[in-house]
């Protein structure tokens, strides 16, 4: 019998949705009026300067447009609209890696956003429809200038401040970008590190679409300026005024691209439009994170990605809520910050990666108990199915098993939540996604359209079009159509493919089962990484895993596993036979859980697995160790660059 867990209904006052009665009665107006309802949502939430005329236009499917005719302006939609009511409110409480703190209310926020839209429009000649790449770190005059760029109609691109100067120039580039703005550095564990010298180093060749750059001052490190190019954010804002007219954007205005990793091929510029987009942040803040009146709020994630654009800096201020930015790391100066800073903001939403919960675990697992995290209600999880282990810890430690642990379904593409717990409303099964939100018509299928039967693998497809869904990729309709409504089809016409398995239980709950691309072929049977992970992760002595195919002659595939231990023997001597009895005791688990199909062949016990700064595990590199290939990926984007040559050597030896 699986662990459901319900939620503890003390901890919530007037959520939007209070139960599975009222979940079942929203699908079911959706399902009756698809359209209407849309509607209905877009009336109540958008401050519309122009009401739109038509809700869908499907006549040019795959390319559908959401509320055309309608006009309206994002930033008037996080900011200007609060200020009658929430003018003194902090809208963005900062935290800096040396413990800087900055709050901006509301009125701030609207100050600091229309001195930079001006100097943008006046000093850098920006205008509607530009493109201007944002290579920052984690401040947040990031923010500011994203919603400078909503506020004239720029379309902004943020570039992950992590990545190479060929990752950035690619996107500057393909973007056509007229602008980029950046910082001379920022701060990591303690220490100043540079992003400047990245853009110089990009802007070296090819980027003549570029006429200038604009620094913000953040760390004061010796910076090269180059005359008639580069200017300092911070000297340019203080002339400007603070009253700035919002643009009238058409709904169908594209608000920002953002690049998907380019290790394999050419980026993808993921194209998001207005209207559609920042009606489904707002809806998903308020439904997945009960965000109430008084509610401080707190994603991890870096705005170099989707989370940190819809979850840390539109859908909370669309919101009206006040939103928490981090720059550092979450175990600097010790594995106790987070839970120091929940304890002194009085945190109500927490949302993290399993990747940072796991790393929590293994560094600190008993951090939480030095802390009253009682302001906790909702902990959030995103960027990968969470393994039961880490949501048990999770659950029981960081929440004090009071708290709902939404575990959240969604990519870069679909521009927000789109299958997850509600907080207040649905019964939770560790590591699941449980259900579709209201208005996402999620259906795991085969490629014909065919439902697959319960308890079996599909793929993970949405039938309708929905408004924050991606509009197009950046100049390249014909890779839109391939990348994304090429591979399944419903009642004989195309439907978003995520990428993704899933399986349905007998009682409606989705999981997903990992990428598509991640799926091992064992003789013939198709096994998820996310599920053999989930398994070898149930060991007591593992703290992380990663696994990958190998090619085997027999089988196809086999199973390798790259195993990062919690504790490494004691005796080095006996190593060897320590790891062995580790690998038997791995598979009898997978034996259990999944069966001997999914036992396996080859254990690799790493230091560490090779992970961007944000945490994303970089399994690509890891298949192309194991197969023996050459390293082509970036490499310069890892937290610990290093890793991979250790890695090589041990599973070369």
């Amino acid at each position: 019998m699986e662990n459901i867990f319900n939620p503890i209904k003390s901890r919530f006052k007037e959520p939007l949705i209070k139960n599975m009665c009222e979940y079942n009665e929203l699908m079911d107006k959706f399902k009756g009026d698809y359209e209407g309802t849309w509607a209905s949502f877009a009336d109540e939430k958008i401050d519309w300067f122009k009401k739109y005329d038509t809700i869908l236009d499907e006549s040019n499917a795959p390319f559908y447009k959401w509320f055309t005719g309608g006009q309206m302006n994002v930033a008037h939609q996080c900011v200007d609209r609060h200020l009658d009511t929430k003018k003194n409110k902090a809208a963005i409480i900062f935290e800096g890696d040396n413990g800087d703190q900055q709050i901006l209310t509301y009125r701030e926020l609207a100050y600091e956003v229309n001195k930079t839209a001006n100097m943008f429009k006046n000093k850098f000649d920006v205008k509607k429809g530009d493109r201007v790449v944002v290579y920052m770190p984690m401040i947040p005059e990031a923010a500011v200038v994203m919603l400078a760029c909503a506020k004239i109609g720029a379309i902004h691109s943020i570039v992950f401040g992590g990545f190479s100067a060929e990752a950035l120039r690619d996107r500057i580039i393909d973007a056509e970008a007229k602008l980029v703005v950046t910082a001379d550095g920022a701060f990591r564990k303690g220490k100043p590190y540079m992003l400047k010298p990245v853009v110089d180093k990009a802007l070296e060749e090819g980027c003549e679409c570029v006429s200038k750059v604009c620094i913000v001052e953040r760390n004061g490190e010796d910076i090269e300026w180059v005359a008639g190019r580069d200017y300092s954010y911070n000297e340019l804002v203080k002339t400007e005024s603070s009253v700035c007219a919002a643009e009238p954007m058409d709904s169908e205005d594209p608000l920002f691209l953002l690049y998907t990793s380019g290790s394999t091929g050419k980026p993808k510029g993921v194209q998001h439009s207005s209207a559609g987009y920042i009606l489904w942040a707002q809806m998903t803040m308020e439904w997945v994170f009960d965000i109430q009146d008084n509610d401080t709020y707190w994603c991890t994630a870096d705005i170099g990605w989707i989370t940190g654009h819809t979850y840390i800096v539109y859908g909370p201020l669309a919101a009206g809520a006040t939103t928490v930015m981090f720059e550092g790391v979450p175990t600097f100066p010790d594995a106790g910050r987070c839970w120091r800073m929940v304890e002194e903001y009085k945190i109500n939403q927490f949302y993290t990666a399993p990747t940072a919960i796991r790393l929590l675990h293994k560094t600190g697992a008993h951090e939480p108990s030095k802390y009253d995290l009682s302001s906790l209600r909702i902990l959030g999880t995103v960027g990968e199915p969470i393994d039961p282990p880490a949501w048990k810890w999770y659950y029981e430690e960081v929440g004090g098993s009071q708290c709902s642990i939404v575990d959240t379904y969604w990519q870069t593409e679909t521009g927000g939540h789109m299958i997850s717990p509600l907080p207040a409303a649905t019964p939770i099964k560790p590591a699941c996604a449980t259900f579709p939100l209201p208005g996402i018509m999620a259906e795991i299928i085969e490629e014909d359209g065919t439902p697959v039967e319960i308890g079996e693998k599909g793929f993970m497809c949405v039938t309708k079009p929905w408004p924050s869904m991606i509009r197009t990729i950046w100049n390249d309709g014909e890779r839109f159509k391939k990348s994304y409504f090429g591979d399944c089809k419903k009642d004989g016409q195309p439907v978003y493919f995520t990428g993704d398995g899933a399986m349905m239980s007998e009682d409606g709950y989705i999981t997903i089962t990992g990428r598509t691309d991640d799926v091992i072929n064992v003789s013939g049977h198709r096994m998820g990484t996310a599920e053999v992970e989930a398994a070898v992760k149930k060991h007591d002595n593992v703290a992380s895993v990663a696994v990958v195919g190998k090619p085997h002659e027999i089988k196809g595939e086999g199973i390798f596993a790259y195993v990062v231990l919690k504790s490494v023997p004691s005796n080095h001597n006996d190593q060897t036979a320590d790891e062995f009895e580790v690998m038997k005791e791995i598979n009898n688990i997978i034996k259990t859980e999944i069966g001997a199909i999914a036992l396996c062949d080859d254990i690799a016990f790493v230091p560490d697995l090779p992970k961007t700064r944000s945490g994303k595990i970089m399994r690509r590199i890891l298949r192309s160790i194991v197969k023996g290939e050459a390293i082509t990926q970036d490499t310069s984007t890892l937290e610990d660059p290093s890793i991979v040559g250790k890695i090589e050597e041990i599973v070369n030896r």
